[in-house]
């Protein structure tokens, strides 16, 4: 079957193609994609050669091609118990794995992407639950575990679907298996399934483990396995090829939807075909001309590409005696029909390097192609001397036995690949060189913001150290990219940093130190908004030319002010005052609405980046941006009265005002007719308001009794009886507009609580605000008693409320300045920035920067926090008999199976097993209910600390590991458990309480017991 390549884009016209957008593999000497290709161009071959053993039977060939770290898997991250993870198929575990790097490595976090992302693929024969887990299992045991985790974990049906559950993959997921061709049909598949719109992202890939991975095998004369183990792809003493362990994913998608969304696009497949031999072969096993030249064939037709525009064949050249001379025959008949000269193209055979790894080997074959395509350059192929005396001389095709630059041609580069299964299924994929990316535009050293998480603090360690080492060495102009990637293509973990730079070095020094935070859920975010006293000229002056969100509602709030004001409220922001000379904004008829103004554009700002607050908090003025940000008041009264609050405030006789260290009660007792209380901002923080006269008095007395008093740089006696005058007058000034409920809560200054409907709409609330004792320390305890996760984003100029709120809170509140105040230098973007990563790192849910323009680029992955989760197999006598094939094991005569499992072991793989390693401790015949439920959880989720109060879910485990509880635990206490009364609370001691109460009727009983 041709894979046609034939939607036609409706503007050009042009056939849609397949880009592969990311890729994953962990082969014998690599452990990622980078490796393997550094291998490649150095011509390393990773087949090892180890020292035979002693007994070892004639015909043995130590060789081996091993995966390094097969037996561990980082279980927790993927949502498995220690126990599932250890009787899962390790080939399911390798190819789950690489399908969450690749996705890394496109870019793609499945939570947030948009579209369907679907799944193919497939692994090779499970010798892992032959050798290893059913020797462990005595009869009971192995009934206890079907079906749910042997089933699942280790039959090839679940491959893919298991991925998508573990990934969240809404696709299809379609498990392949065509034996050698597996991997190579898998991705021929995804990209019909991407051309048939049945999803917009497909992983492929497969994954293939040779068990035990240090044993060799045994040759036999005239078998497929090399005599000597060495793989001699098309050489004239090529003998046979070398199997063994690896796994590689790719992920495609449609080449229109990768150019639009800024994919990295590493190659494009142009187009592919898969078949099937038929009966046009000498036997089962036995290749055909006919089979691979009608593949061919139809692979080119779907690429719509002359074979003669092909620069490399990535062949299948497993090394035989047979397959090598009938694949470059089908070869030479498609190529020589385009008159190519003789040894005009070159091939090569990846299986020199790190052997055949089956399943696996198509897909790997095809990521090296990519990776030659991508880079221009072509890999040796290993252990070529002399032509194969079976091919024909004048073929068009030359091995390429050494590293060279890709031969220049006209057009893009192109490459074919090749696999073909045991059984006759045949695949082949046309690829082509990537469409040049736009060049990223040129650095100009602008702040940016860089978001790193990880599922645990240590992993958040690897991941900021492996991200610096890569910052460090990227040019300046891709660090927009880097820092989008980041923000936008990446998993959100709990565990998360965030820094500011503007250049690779800032950025990779910022990293190393950076401060970790967790954040174990999205937290509610709170505005805080400050009062008069913070500003000053040019507050925010670099954030009108950096942000033009804020810089929007600046603009609008300053038109609607001008009428009532006559300044120019943009020139008081954008430009700092000159040195030396008078603030203009210490005047309150403009400080108060230029502060409004800077606020309520903030707040604006941050919710045009997706936080919404939850609640609102503000001192004095700031109450009035909290009230028209919660809709009391429209914008353009809010401007109005703040305007006319600021004037009738200014015509008040001039006043003073004194921050004190004492109790409410010690401050009351200084008060009088000319002085007043004016905040409580914090415990013994408060401020007193009034005559010149009186404040100067209570600071001599205070300062003679040693209680610290600190005068404020204030015009007015704000919050005191010498505003008593104008209060009568805002109040109709304030009834002049309508007034509504507040749609976001917000803390009441007047009464240090959630201000009611009747309070926001009533005017005199409003005028007597300007008048009353501002209570935010309580407002800030009053908010946090009812968000006690809340972030407080303190959204005006310097951090003073932030330190109220603490000293309220305790030290363990951090809340987040935003911009900078008077006496802080720096930049206002920078602050901002760092702002909003900390908002982030701290759960808020943050819509981080976009960078017109920017791409996806290569990122180190999330560290896999692996560890040792198999079951050792039994050991046996050294083999002694005839050899047998390479998929099984080699064993002496076995006598009489031991358990009824040996029965079943011994017929799949020869091995006679030893008895059953002893079970997991049970609890003692005396030990309690809650105690013998503990084991039945130890022994079945493999976890050894586990207590009565644990979520089974929170552990890993689910359904199926609940009704699995359920049965052990009927068996064990003979009662009937009623399952969905153990799901509403799913810990040990529900369990027991279920059970024990299943056998009494009095429920009292139970619950003591």
């Amino acid at each position: 079957m041709s894979e046609l390549v034939e939607r036609p884009d409706a503007e050009t016209d042009e056939p849609e193609r397949i880009a592969v957008v990311g890729l994953a593999c962990r082969v014998p000497g690599a452990d990622d994609a980078d490796g393997f290709w550094d291998n490649l161009v150095r011509g390393v071959e990773s087949v090892e050669r180890l020292d035979p053993p002693a007994d070892a039977p004639d015909g043995y060939v130590p060789a081996v091609a091993r995966v390094k770290g097969a037996e561990d898997f980082d279980a927790a991250f993927f949502g498995m118990t220690p126990r599932e993870a250890e009787l899962a198929d390790p080939q399911q575990r390798l190819f789950l794995e690489q399908c969450w790097a690749a996705l890394e490595d496109a870019g793609c976090d499945p939570q947030r992407v948009r579209g369907r992302i679907g799944v193919w693929g497939g692994t090779s024969f499970n010798t892992y639950l032959v050798l290893n887990v059913l020797p462990s299992l005595d009869q009971e045991r192995l009934l206890g575990e079907y079906p749910a985790a042997l089933l699942h974990g280790n039959d090839k049906d679940y491959l893919t679907s298991r991925v998508a559950h573990r990934l969240g993959l809404t696709g299809p997921a379609v498990t392949v298996q065509t034996a050698c061709s597996t991997s190579l049909v898998a991705v021929a598949e995804a990209a019909r399934a991407l051309l048939d719109y049945q999803c917009d992202m497909a992983l492929a890939g497969g994954a293939s483990l040779k068990l035990p991975q240090d044993r060799g095998y045994v040759y036999e004369t005239g078998g497929i396995q090399s005599p000597d183990g060495y793989c001699r792809a098309f050489d004239a003493d090529a003998a046979g090829t070398v199997f063994g362990s690896g796994v590689g994913v790719v992920a495609l998608k449609r080449l229109s939807d990768a150019l639009a969304d800024g994919d990295r696009v590493h190659a494009v497949i142009l187009g592919a075909a898969v078949n099937n031999d038929g009966a046009r072969k000498t036997g089962y096993t036995a290749p055909s001309v006919d089979g691979q030249v009608q593949v061919l064939h139809d692979a080119y037709f779907a690429a719509d590409v002359s074979p003669a525009t092909i620069g490399y064949v990535e062949a299948h050249g497993t090394g035989t005696a047979v397959g090598d001379p009938v694949e470059l025959a089908a070869l030479d008949e498609v190529f020589g029909a385009e008159g190519l000269a003789p040894g005009s193209v070159p091939i090569g055979s990846v299986k020199t390097n790190i052997g055949h790894l089956n399943a696996a080997s198509g897909v790997i074959g095809l990521i090296k192609t990519v990776l030659a395509v991508r880079e221009g350059q072509l890999p040796p192929s290993l252990h070529y001397r002399r032509r194969n005396p079976r091919t024909d001389e004048k073929s068009p095709f030359a091995v390429n036995d050494r590293l060279r630059p890709w031969p220049t041609g006209d057009g893009p580069r192109r490459a074919g690949v090749s696999s073909f299964g045991v059984g006759g299924t045949n695949a082949h994929v046309v690829l082509e060189q990537a469409p040049a990316a736009p060049s990223p535009a040129p650095a100009e050293g602008e702040d940016l913001l860089f978001t790193v998480s990880a599922r645990t603090p240590d992993a958040l360690t690897a991941s900021t150290g492996r991200l610096a080492e890569a910052v460090e060495t990227a040019p300046a102009e891709q660090l927009p990219d880097i820092a989008h990637t980041l923000a936008h293509r990446r998993r959100r973990f709990p565990h998360r940093a965030a820094v500011t730079a503007a250049t690779p070095a800032e950025a990779a020094a910022a990293l190393r130190k950076a401060a970790a935070e967790h954040a174990p859920g999205d937290a509610p975010a709170a505005f805080l908004f400050p009062g008069q006293g913070t500003q000053y000229q040019g507050m925010t002056a670099e954030l009108l030319r950096t942000e033009p969100e804020f810089a929007r509602h600046i603009d609008e709030v300053a038109a609607l002010l001008a009428p009532h004001t006559g300044i120019d409220l943009r020139g008081l922001l954008s430009e700092p005052a000159a040195p030396g000379a008078d603030d203009p904004l210490v005047d309150t008829r403009l400080a108060q609405p230029a502060l409004f103004a800077v606020e309520y554009a903030l707040a604006r700002w941050w919710q045009s980046h997706g936080v919404h607050p939850a609640a609102l908090l503000g001192h004095s003025l700031g109450e009035w941006t909290a009230a028209c940000l919660a809709g009391v008041f429209t914008l353009e009264d809010a401007v109005r009265l703040v305007a006319v609050r600021g004037r009738l405030m200014g015509e008040r006789p001039r006043g003073a005002m004194l921050a004190v260290e004492l109790t409410e009660d010690e401050a009351r007792a200084l008060t009088g007719p000319e002085l007043g209380i004016a905040a409580l901002n914090a415990p013994q923080r408060l401020v007193l308001s009034g005559t010149e006269a009186a404040v100067a008095r209570v600071e001599s007395e205070l300062t003679a009794r040693g209680v610290a008093a600190k005068r404020l740089v204030t015009s007015h006696a704000f919050h005191s009886a010498m505003l008593d005058p104008m209060v009568e007058p805002f109040a109709a000034e304030v009834a002049r507009v309508p007034l509504h409920a507040p749609r976001i809560p917000f803390v009441s200054n007047v009464s240090g609580t959630w201000i009611t409907d009747a309070e926001a709409t009533d005017p005199h609330y409003w005028a007597g605000q300007a008048r009353a004792a501002v209570r935010f320390a309580d407002g800030v305890a009053e908010l946090l008693a009812a968000a006690p996760d809340a972030v407080l984003l303190e959204l005006g100029p310097g951090r003073a409320l932030g330190r109220f709120a603490a000293q309220v809170a305790g030290a363990g509140l951090r809340p987040v300045s935003t911009v900078r105040g008077a006496r802080q230098n720096g930049s206002d973007r920078r602050h901002l920035l760092q702002a909003l990563g900390q908002a982030w790192t701290r759960g808020v849910d943050v819509d981080l920067p976009r960078a017109d323009g920017a791409r996806a680029v290569p990122l180190p992955g999330h560290p896999m926090e692996r560890r040792r989760h198999w079951i050792d197999a039994r050991r046996t006598p050294a083999p002694t008999g005839a050899p047998t094939p390479a998929t099984s094991t080699e064993t002496s005569p076995a006598p009489a199976p031991e358990t009824a499992t040996d029965a079943v072991t011994d017929a799949l793989s020869g091995a006679h097993a030893v008895p059953a390693a002893a079970p997991a401790p049970e609890a003692s015949a005396d030990a309690g209910p809650v105690e013998r439920i503990t084991a039945i959880w130890r022994e079945l989720l493999g976890i050894a600390d586990i207590g009565p109060d644990d979520d089974l879910f929170m552990l890993g485990g689910d359904s199926l590991n609940a009704s699995q509880l359920v049965s052990r635990a009927n068996r064990l206490f003979r009662v009937e458990l009623p399952l969905e009364d153990f799901l509403d609370e799913p810990t040990v001691r529900r369990m027991a309480e279920l059970a024990v109460r299943a056998q009494t009727d009095d429920p009292a009983e139970a619950v003591e017991q």
